[in-house]
């Protein structure tokens, strides 16, 4: 192998032309082997001299540069809210990123940007990426889909409550997740329900839908009633909304999700109420918080399909990114009984 203190002077990145001097092969051979083209020209023994030689210099390929050579990007466009950053989120993300990675994909998270519809997509765009995939993101609409289909991103995937017209659909139907947790408190012969929905209104895309839901089921048994509670998110505002929940006389209640039924209970508890004798409470989401809650959390869980699925659909929608539009439900849900209800 070449020297490698010849490649270039201080602060100026190394070149692939450096890489295969360095290891005394063509350009030609340094791009099969760190593009990971299987060649039956290129020995195991070379693909390992310039790996070693790329990792001595330092050298990086340059995305941009391959991407224009190649005509795509590689890149995933995953957009979602600020507040799908919890720890299901957080999870899911790493998973979805890792199964893309393995499929030759890179995949970028892009934030809320204070934009919606058409504005968001043209940020969107400028990455140009082989596929766009909206995490829960009510940013996305019609004429977002538009804007990136005309941008050439043939492939844009909506994953929410609802479909976005023109973009294929993830389906999380939401409506199941408060249904689910008020016929169990039905069940268990709570007849009037509180049903809290957050008072930060980027929730709402959640909580409106499972709100629906709770009321839904109430309908099909006439003695039960279902109360909407709004609440934000704070110890002294959970205070104010426990001595409303006593005076509505509810006793039972389905608090949104697991960190919202946590502070709940702690105020029903310091109001003088007992959980679950005189409160039955169901959140969702099977979150940690809920297991370490005394008494133990009711809770409605969410499996969504395995990230690896999703990754797959994407790069077979990018492969034909003519196909129609399609529909597929991405969610399950079940209920995990524990102790509050």
């Amino acid at each position: 192998m070449a020297s490698l203190s010849s490649h270039g002077s201080a602060g100026t990145p190394p070149t692939s032309e450096d890489v295969a001097r360095a290891a005394g092969v063509s350009r030609a051979t340094v791009s099969y082997v760190l593009n990971n083209t299987r060649s039956g020209r290129v020995s195991e023994a070379t693909r390992e001299r310039v790996r070693e030689a790329a990792r001595q210099l330092g050298y990086v390929p340059h995305a941009v540069a391959r991407a224009l050579r190649a005509g795509r990007s590689g890149v995933v466009l995953l957009t979602a809210p600020a507040v799908t950053a919890g720890p299901l989120f957080a999870q899911y993300f790493a998973e979805l990123q890792l199964a893309l990675s393995e499929l030759g994909y890179t995949a970028v998270l892009y934030g809320p940007t204070g934009h919606r519809g058409a504005e968001a997509a043209r940020r969107w765009a400028e990455l140009r990426p082989d596929a766009v995939l909206s995490l829960m993101d009510d940013s996305l609409d019609e004429h977002a889909v538009d804007v990136l289909h005309r941008a050439g991103i043939g492939v844009v995937v909506s994953a929410g409550p609802v479909p976005v017209p023109g973009a294929h659909a993830l389906v999380a139907d939401q409506m199941q997740v408060g249904a689910v947790a008020v016929e169990h408190l039905v069940a268990a012969g709570r007849r009037k329900i509180g049903v809290i929905v957050p008072a930060d209104a980027s929730l709402r895309g959640f909580a409106v839908p499972r709100l629906s839901g709770a009321e839904a089921a109430a309908s099909a048994h006439a003695s039960v009633t279902v109360v909407r509670q709004e609440l934000a998110f704070g110890e002294a505002a959970a205070a104010r909304w426990a001595e409303l929940f006593v005076q509505a006389g509810a006793d039972g209640l389905f608090a949104y999700n697991d960190e919202y039924a946590s502070v709940a209970v702690r105020a029903l508890q310091d109001a003088g109420l007992r959980v679950p004798e005189d409160v039955a409470v169901v959140g969702a989401d099977d979150l940690l918080i809920g297991r370490l809650l005394r008494p133990k959390l009711t809770t409605v869980r969410m499996d969504f399909t395995p990230a690896h699925e999703i990754a797959a659909m994407l790069d077979r929608l990018i492969g034909t990114p003519d196909r129609p539009a399609e529909t597929r439900s991405y969610l399950r849900t079940g209920l995990v009984i524990r102790e509050t209800a």
